[in-house]
């Protein structure tokens, strides 16, 4: 559906700039038209930030601005109330990817009828990229906690944006932004749902039986030490009742550690057969399934390797978890 071909141009009407997108699933190409105060609302609207500041200190801290008063909105984008907000992720494809799935999904007959409404960030998507692979999460200096509270007072003013905007469910496509939930959905007036409550509840329904008899249901994590150690994986799905299994220090050191290296250098073969590696030891140690919790590894194995069968992405659990809340409110606003 996203094949690259997608031309944009830009027009500012408020901070952040934004555009009207009207998706075709017959073309490739998109109709771009702006947004006057009276116009027929759009089914889309895709919100991108400038990138021209020559700062890139000053593009941090000016994030956390682009998110307009409620003086500035007078109206809702969007008043559809199956509209979902989304908060992109750590890079724009990986925010596409999303849509995808969430639009295909719900489409009924080869009509694609769900409103929604996208914030996509750059700098942001750099930032959350650089806390993926561990360089300032949970760091102890000074820079380490402000790139935090920048970063959390982005993706705060994002989601204020989206509830102004109309969004009556928000999500983030994006797994390293799920350790900062609480803080980034505090006061928030509509469903904010939460990666590893989607993975541990549909862990859950599948109803898995342990590999061993007698055993306690095994799920592992994999994911780097950033992940780990804000620990919202390991928390739901213990909540649900899993055994959570975790690849010790030294397999980290040797597997994913040098995978995420081997990223960094562009040598992909390299890290995934380091990935393949950390895979297999967690299914020796007779774990049902692996989550595949980290953004930079979802998508590094190709689709038709066996080892996807034993795990899961939660990006994919979200988007099936947003899919299940459009359907039920549709179903309540039509038995209504």
């Amino acid at each position: 559906m996203f094949d690259g071909s997608l031309k944009m141009s830009f027009h500012t009407l408020y901070c952040p700039p934004h555009l009207a997108i009207n998706l075709n699933k017959h073309k490739t190409q998109y109709k771009i038209r702006s947004l006057p105060a009276q116009a027929v609302q759009p089914s889309v609207v895709l919100l991108h930030s400038d990138e021209s500041s020559n700062s890139s200190e000053s593009k941090r801290s000016s994030g956390s601005d682009l998110a307009p008063t409620s003086s500035q909105i007078t109206s809702p984008l969007l008043s559809q109330v199956n509209t979902v907000g989304i908060i992109g992720g750590v890079s724009t494809i990986s925010t596409l990817n999303f849509l995808e799935k969430l639009i295909s999904g719900n489409s009924e007959d080869g009509e694609e009828n769900l409103p929604f409404i996208v914030c996509s960030d750059p700098t942001l998507n750099t930032d959350l990229l650089s806390c993926e692979r561990g360089s300032y999460l949970n760091g102890t200096d000074g820079r380490s906690q402000l790139d935090h509270t920048l970063i959390v007072e982005n993706l705060r003013h994002k989601r204020i944006f989206l509830e102004q905007s109309g969004a009556c469910c928000i999500v983030m496509p994006c797994l390293i932004s799920h350790a900062w939930h609480s803080e980034i959905s505090k006061g928030c007036s509509v469903p904010f749902l939460h990666v590893g409550d989607c993975v541990a509840h549909e862990l859950k329904e599948a109803k898995l039986k342990p590999i061993e008899a007698g055993s306690n249901l095994r799920i592992g994590v994999l994911a780097t030490d950033s992940t780990l150690t804000a620990g919202f994986y390991q928390d739901r799905l213990q909540s649900q009742g899993f055994e959570v299994v975790l690849l010790d220090k030294d397999t980290m050191e040797h597997t994913v550690t040098p995978a995420i290296e081997a990223l960094s250098r562009k040598d992909l073969e390299g890290a995934r057969n380091l990935l393949r590696i950390a895979l297999q030891v967690l299914l020796v140690w007779s774990v049902n399934l692996v989550v595949l919790a980290s953004d930079d590894m979802r998508g590094l194995l190709p689709k038709d390797d066996p080892l996807l069968k034993k795990c899961i992405d939660p990006i994919d659990a979200l988007a099936r978890s947003t899919i299940k809340w459009v359907q039920s409110i549709e179903k309540l606003h039509e038995t209504s």
